[in-house]
């Protein structure tokens, strides 16, 4: 496993999505490729890419960098596609003072092209180099500014938040953070926008460490249409490995139901990455550990009966079973019309053990079957994937490394199925 940089530079140390946001994909009519839009050249540029990224109408990408930056503490940033390649911009850089530090996980952006993200530290509060924050940037004349909506405390309201946040049709804000709370375990808060231009947050759920599990996962929640949020929380849960789980809002608040507890071998443990719908409404997503040989697996959740069915889709075997097929994903999937799902392992491969760009399949007997579209060689190639991809409306595919480019400080490839 490659270790990182900083204190939240790996995400098991670190402890606008909605059902329509699942990315569809027009079916590939060729061989697939994939390539290097933009490498990192770390200082000012930014390093260390622990992004998800998302794409505006126009086909520009936005994420963040962990670090970097003119104040050596992370970015936000944007690529710009050209008739001659891509347009790399630095929107802001953060100062590790009340603005924050070191931004997981990208950002969000609003209908009106505001940008939205967490920080891991910085503002204030009682942690360690600040609790972190949730900022908004805004563009005006070409000059973005940014500001802070929420600073955590490190008490009640949760600190460090390591994951993205999500809109709903109301326009408030929701997120988790892995530690914090009551318990110290994390927290689920949503942010309401107020008439007077400030944001007031909301803890909807504190977690326990016991059924509801705990450590809010680096994945963004997600919405139905009914405004129910979906995610997972790493650790916890019955039997201690994690949980998927929904949230609903009656007329006496918020209630998390858990709906799938993992269970370790051969069974999947540890979802760091966020899940998706398909059309008939299962759930997909992927655990770091267990499944057969204890590198992770990707799972489906099928609701029936009134509760929900695991079933593990594929698990990985990694190099220790003499396998090219990946190990360890952090990533959320995404899915094409077919039903076949894509996602990135961080490590495993050909190569240097840098992760790959995997397709997992069904099947007519309904089982599924996994190939890899690409492995990542490292530098001065693209190496090492923490996160998952989004797509263009072309069918075109783009996500981040956080290692790798000829600085190897970091790259966005794009892949083409």
């Amino acid at each position: 496993m490659e270790t990182g940089r900083s204190r939240y530079t790996h995400p098991i140390r670190a402890i606008l999505a909605t059902v329509a946001a699942v990315a569809i994909l027009v079916s590939a009519t060729s061989a697939s490729s994939t390539k290097i839009i933009y490498s990192f050249a770390g200082g000012n540029d930014g390093e260390y890419l622990d992004t998800d990224l998302v794409i505006d109408s126009a086909g520009n990408l936005y994420g963040s960098t962990v670090q970097g930056g003119d104040f050596s503490s992370g970015t936000v940033f944007q690529l710009s596609p050209s008739g001659t390649g891509w347009t790399h911009t630095v929107l802001y850089s953060f100062t590790s003072g009340t603005d924050g530090a070191e931004p997981y996980k990208g950002v969000t952006l609003d209908a009106h092209g505001n940008i939205y993200g967490t920080a891991v530290a910085g503002g204030g509060g009682s942690c360690e180099g600040g609790c972190g924050v949730v900022f908004k940037l805004t563009n005006s004349g070409g000059t973005w500014t940014q500001t802070v909506i929420h600073q955590f405390t490190g008490g009640s309201d949760g600190s460090g938040p390591g994951s993205g946040v999500t809109f709903d049709q109301q326009g408030n804000l929701y997120g988790m953070t892995p530690t914090g709370g009551t318990y110290g375990l994390g927290v689920i808060y949503q942010l309401q926008p107020q008439a007077n231009g400030t944001w007031t947050l909301n803890v909807i759920h504190t977690f326990t460490g016991g059924d509801d599990g705990s450590t809010g996962s680096a994945g963004r929640l997600i919405l139905d249409h009914a405004g129910n949020l979906y995610g997972v929380a790493t650790f916890g849960g019955a039997n201690g490995h994690g949980v998927a789980f929904e949230i609903t809002r009656g007329q006496t608040g918020w209630t998390l139901l858990p709906l799938y507890a993992f269970k370790d071998q051969p069974d999947g443990a540890s979802p760091y990455g966020g899940l998706i719908f398909d059309k008939a409404g299962n759930l997909y997503g992927t655990t770091y550990y267990a499944g057969v040989h204890d590198v992770g697996t990707v799972y489906k959740l099928t609701h029936a009966n009134g509760k929900w069915i695991e079933t593990v889709l594929y698990s990985f075997k990694g190099r220790n079973k003499g396998s090219n097929d990946g190990s360890s994903p952090f990533s959320t999937l995404v899915s094409d019309q077919a039903g076949s799902l894509y996602g990135t392992t961080s490590a495993g491969g050909t190569q240097c053990d840098c992760g790959v760009i995997f397709k997992v399949s069904p099947n007519a007997n309904g089982t599924w079957t996994e190939t890899v579209s690409y492995a990542f060689p490292g530098a001065p190639g693209a190496g090492y994937v923490y996160n998952g991809m989004v797509a263009d409306g072309a069918g075109n595919l783009y996500g981040a490394t956080t290692h790798g480019g000829p600085a190897n400080d970091g790259t966005i490839y794009k892949f083409t199925p």
